[in-house]
């Protein structure tokens, strides 16, 4: 697949073409790499994403728009969304990611959807960036039903716990192992007064903090 396809797949067509080769360009690829965009990237679209909501749904309290929001910009989304743009067929990975299949790794191609929408916003401003962001997410907003937003695992905890006057499980990073582009935490979640410890594992440390609230609260209800 083309450049020329992927950007008549985004609906916008870039005016500084280095711009998007650089947000699908890897660190293990080269030095100028889309690190820098993604940081960029992942703030542009939750503030896009908070105004779409914002917008969207004015009777909606505040915590329930944050669940939504990070139902919708979560790593397993972007995941979704650059699979159906066939990101990973785009990539420029170094050897050690190709040798390990890191086109499909939803970190990398999570990423990479976040650097380009960096991308856009540099090269054609706010507008550029939230008409994209709409573009992608259009589905998205329109089957978005706040009767059944999911509270992740973590909030789950913190309820139960707060509605039984215990104190709030203590999240510990236990280690991070692998390389800078492809690191894996483990994260201890412990309940003292409930003598429960449990140890989570992700590619980053919230998706670790989610798995060991979720295990606890497993042996809780058991």
């Amino acid at each position: 697949m083309s450049l020329e396809r992927l950007q008549k797949q985004l609906g916008y067509e870039f005016n500084q073409p280095a711009l998007l080769k650089q947000a699908l360009t890897h660190r293990s690829y080269a030095s100028n790499n889309n690190e820098r965009l993604e940081f960029l990237g992942d703030g542009v679209l939750n503030f896009i994403v908070a105004h779409q909501l914002y917008q969207r749904f004015q009777k909606i309290p505040e915590g329930d728009l944050s669940r939504l929001r990070a139902q919708l910009v979560k790593e397993a989304t972007l995941f979704e969304i650059s699979l159906s743009l066939k990101l990973g067929e785009l990539l420029n990975l170094g050897e050690g990611e190709l040798k390990s299949a890191g086109w499909r790794r939803p970190s990398i191609l999570s990423d990479a959807l976040e650097a380009i929408i960096g991308a856009t916003y540099l090269d054609g401003g706010f507008a550029a960036a939230e008409a994209l962001v709409c573009k992608l997410y259009e589905e998205r907003f329109e089957n978005i039903d706040p009767k059944s937003i999911d509270k992740d695992a973590k909030s789950k905890l913190q309820e139960y716990l707060q509605s039984k006057k215990i104190d709030l499980a203590d999240y510990t990073v236990i280690s991070v192992e692998g390389e800078a582009h492809a690191q894996t935490f483990k994260v201890s979640c412990s309940i003292n007064k409930l003598n429960i410890t449990t140890l989570g594992e992700g590619t980053s440390r919230r998706n670790a903090e989610q798995q060991a609230a979720e295990l606890a609260l497993e042996e809780i209800l058991l």
